[in-house]
């Protein structure tokens, strides 16, 4: 992990409410709120000015623009949802860009471990009535913002233990 570890363990201590927050609004809703994305700049706006040497700080930004620039596009053709572009976007200064590659194969892993735990435990009676009121369980695209939030959140801790 080439994250420094300091930085990513105050990152992660201030956005895994959001990233929980989500994922249980993306499976109850499969909506991603504007106010979660908005949060999740607003904490790489401040904190990230605080931890990060200032030309890191002002190089993440662009990838919070090239991951909006390909998630517009990838929503547009219908690949992926409004909320999981802007979130991805959200997440991406986070992202040191040597992590990158580490970063594709840990939410490749996530996103399938959450689409079979998601689609098993809607399978299951007791555990769908639960929360009956959940519009993931009902429908037939996946709430993505399970496997972003998540992917945040390990990455981040991953790198508060492991960074530089």
């Amino acid at each position: 992990m080439l994250a420094p570890a300091t930085a990513s363990l105050w990152f992660f201590i201030l956005t895994a409410p959001i990233c929980l927050y989500v994922a249980w609004s993306d499976m109850a809703r499969m909506k991603i709120p504007n106010k979660a994305v908005l949060a999740t700049v607003g904490i790489f706006a401040v904190a990230g000015l605080i931890l990060l040497p200032f030309t890191d700080y002002a190089w993440r930004w662009v990838h919070l623009l090239a991951v909006l620039a390909v998630g517009f596009v990838m929503n547009m053709v219908g690949m992926l949802g409004a909320g999981d572009a802007k979130f991805a976007a959200a997440m991406a200064p986070f992202i040191a860009l040597g992590d990158l590659f580490t970063v594709m194969m840990l939410f490749a892993a996530i996103m399938l471990a959450a689409f079979f735990t998601h689609r098993l435990a809607r399978s299951i009676p007791p555990v769908r009535n639960l929360v009956p009121h959940w519009e993931s369980w009902t429908r037939k695209d996946f709430p993505m913002g399970l496997a972003l939030g998540g992917t945040l959140a390990a990455y981040l801790a991953m790198s508060a233990k492991y960074g530089v």
